[in-house]
């Protein structure tokens, strides 16, 4: 028989170590309540008669507690409980107190480099960040299995967001912006009704989307296409005021210039709003909304002329930029832009494709937007087309009970994502023993996930009113549970992964780009695919593969592992694993025979995929990126663009940000020497690995900063 440890690891049963746990125990009870050698002899054989191949440590100490009361044994089974109990204790002791005093000092340089958007200098992040602290501290201690903490910490799985599992709070949304201006909704307690116009849309926008971030943990995303309908209410409002004013003073055309300019004047503000309140405003989490904006001229969408006027002011407004406290126009980082191409702007002759051209434009300057193909999405979707989630997740078509499609107002439950690179390591090339292990893992990755699923489960729609009361999510009643949504497809929950060329090179000897390679890539994609899908049969949950972006966890997993096992060739020895499906970037291959290849991945990661092509020189490079789009229409649902170019976004400059005199980058142009607010694309010594300090704080840093 196998025993299962608390942190998963299989051992040989040993019957010894009952015999002497319980022994510990005896010494402790008055001679009657003493168990004999024959009792304990008893329990022993009664545990290997069940005959079983595996058996959880826990699963054996409760039987022995029973056994020790079925023969009258209290108080020696008491005392088995506290030695049980004192050991628990002492592996769960508190771990946050160092990182919460260098996070106050600012020493604390893993925290101060996780999140671009937060400035772990300001109170309000550092009041954020040790609660996380505490919470990720709880979560690993106690609410965890051990096991599924231990894995974690051998990189075998990462399970994202711990720092916010003690709260019944989820990952990412679509919020049903439509249902909350057309049919109201309430913020502390106070009504908010229906816009009159377009600029009071955007603001109360603005208002719900800090509402929603501050009460999640994951990214949002808003479809700008239900603004068009307030747009035109100011249209129909200028026009009947002016009608009314000077109707028999004012020609016809003078009234309709008249008009336009109140309107153009309206869009510009109203747009403004969304983007300054976006960048302004601080959430609960000491941070900007993470919020996605999404454009989409849906071809039958009445307001189509609206939403079009809309999707061009913020596309201007975004090439032009947002000015720092220097005055110098920058890129903001939120909100983020995806930008749906479809037959009427794809660059092929279509009424929009104005709109496509001044897209390319701004993600020359400002890296945004993103595309979706609407028609590679058609394909994916049973004909749908609609928002990633702010995490670059996508959700499962689901259909309401009048067996309408419906995506806005679900969401996510949360992530765990597995390392592949890992099992090949562990597998050495040995198939039947890869897929053995990738089964064992799988189920320790489920077992994770419905972790996540039962942190949620029995919440009272009161946590989170504008989620779950007044419309973001739902409409349910006061005190009513939030259990019917996470059940049926209704919402998500992720299994991610990284690692399929690192796991190929491993198996194979090959990239997953050639003949040999690829096979056996798709082979894992596909046990990935089937195992959602068997989860979701099991539990009726929305299971789903996620091809997640999460760069920081691609180093995370390679450090583990190369501390665990060596430098080996094109794995470890990079410092970084490729994400999810990814071509590794240090292939020659072009963005075109890229996007085609990796579009069969994102077909199979239907959880959630995109795709990257870097782009020298974007500004110089129109013509080509507008190439790379018409492709991106015809053959991948979703692409983004990236440049080989520096980028400091303090001041706007892009070219060459230089390394000064204390081995430090700094921009030529404006001095800034926060790597943070800079896009730095040159290594000198190619290396891409975690950042840390030694031991002295000396020079001898590896940062993204490359202090070398």
């Amino acid at each position: 028989m196998k025993v299962i440890k608390r942190d998963g690891r299989a051992v040989e049963y040993d019957r010894s170590k009952i015999r002497v746990a319980i022994e510990k125990a005896n010494t402790e009870v008055r001679r009657h309540q003493k168990a004999t050698k024959d009792e304990i002899n008893s329990i022993i054989s009664y545990i290997e008669e069940l005959n079983k191949k595996r058996m959880l440590v826990e699963d054996i100490q409760d039987i022995i507690e029973e056994k020790l009361m079925e023969i009258d044994k209290y108080e020696l089974a008491k005392k088995y409980i506290v030695y049980r109990y004192t050991r628990a204790l002492v592996r769960k002791q508190n771990t946050t107190d160092e990182s919460i005093l260098g996070l106050i000092r600012n020493e604390n340089k893993e925290l101060a480099e996780e999140n671009s958007n937060k400035n772990t200098v300001l109170a309000s992040t550092q009041r954020d960040y040790i609660a996380g602290e505490v919470s990720r501290d709880l979560t690993n201690r106690l609410l965890l299995p051990e096991k599924i903490t231990k894995a974690h910490e051998d990189g075998i799985l990462h399970f994202h967001d711990a720092d916010y599992f003690v709260q019944p709070i989820f990952n990412c949304c679509l919020i049903n912006i439509g249902d909350m201006l057309d049919n109201g909704t309430v913020m502390n307690g106070k009504m908010i009704e229906t816009p009159k116009s377009f600029q009071v849309a955007c603001t109360i926008t603005t208002q719900i989307i800090a509402a929603v971030a501050s009460n999640q943990y994951g990214g949002q995303s808003v479809d700008l296409k239900h603004l068009g309908k307030y747009l035109r209410k100011s249209h129909d409002k200028f026009v009947k005021e002016i009608e009314e004013n000077f109707k028999g003073k004012l020609t016809k055309d003078i009234i309709e210039d008249l008009v336009e300019q109140r309107l153009k004047t309206e869009l510009s503000a109203g747009v403004q709003t969304i983007q300054y309140q976006i960048n302004t405003l601080m959430t609960t989490n000491g941070q900007s909304p993470f919020v996605t904006l999404f454009l989409h001229l849906e071809p039958d969408d009445e307001y189509i002329k609206e939403n079009a006027m809309i999707i061009e002011e913020v596309l201007r407004q975004r090439y032009e930029g947002i000015k720092n406290e220097k005055g110098v126009y920058v890129t903001p980082a939120f909100p983020k832009l995806v930008y749906v191409l479809d037959e009427h702007n794809c660059l092929k002759g279509g009424k929009y494709d104005y709109l496509t051209k001044l897209a390319v434009k701004c993600s020359s300057k400002r890296m945004y937007p993103d595309y979706i193909s609407a028609k590679k999405m058609k394909e994916n979707y049973e004909g749908n087309v609609f928002s990633p989630m702010g995490c670059r997740s996508f959700l499962s078509p689901w259909k309401d009970e009048n067996g309408n499609y419906k995506f806005e107002g679900r969401f996510n439950q949360g992530v765990v994502s597995i390392n592949l690179p890992q099992i090949g390591i562990i597998a050495d090339g040995d198939e039947e023993k890869f897929w053995k292990l990738f089964d064992e893992r799988l189920e320790l990755c489920k077992e994770a996930l419905m972790c996540r699923h039962y942190a949620l489960l029995g919440t009272s729609s009161d946590i989170s009113p504008i989620h779950w009361r007044y419309g973001a999510i739902a409409r349910l009643q006061k005190g009513e549970k939030i259990d019917k949504l996470l059940y049926g497809g209704y919402s998500s929950i992720s299994l991610g992964y990284i690692g399929i060329y690192e796991v190929t090179k491993i198996m194979t000897g090959k990239s997953h780009t050639t003949e040999e390679g690829h096979d056996f890539a798709i082979k894992v994609m596909k046990h990935l695919n089937k195992a959602v899908s068997k989860w979701k049969k099991e539990t009726n949950i929305g299971f789903a593969l996620y091809g997640t972006p999460a760069e920081s966890l691609c180093y995370r997993f390679a450090r583990i592992d190369k501390e665990k096992f060596g430098s080996i060739k094109d794995v470890t020895d990079k410092g970084y694993y490729t994400n999810s499906y990814h071509i590794d970037v240090r292939e020659k291959i072009d963005a075109f025979k890229k996007l085609q290849f990796e579009s069969e991945f994102q077909a199979l990661s239907s959880g959630g995929a995109i795709s990257y092509v870097e782009v020298p020189n974007m500004q110089k490079n129109l013509e080509a990126l507008e190439e790379i789009v018409k492709f991106i229409y015809n053959n991948i649902q979703y692409a983004e663009f990236n440049t080989k170019s520096d980028y400091c976004h303090e001041c706007g400059f892009e070219g060459e940000i230089i390394i000064n005199d204390y081995n430090q980058w700094e921009c030529p142009q404006c001095g800034n020497k926060n790597h943070s607010k800079m896009n730095v694309t040159r290594r000198t010594c190619g290396y891409l690995g975690e950042n840390f300090w030694n031991v002295g704080k000396t020079k001898e840093i590896k940062s993204r900063v490359l202090h070398l």
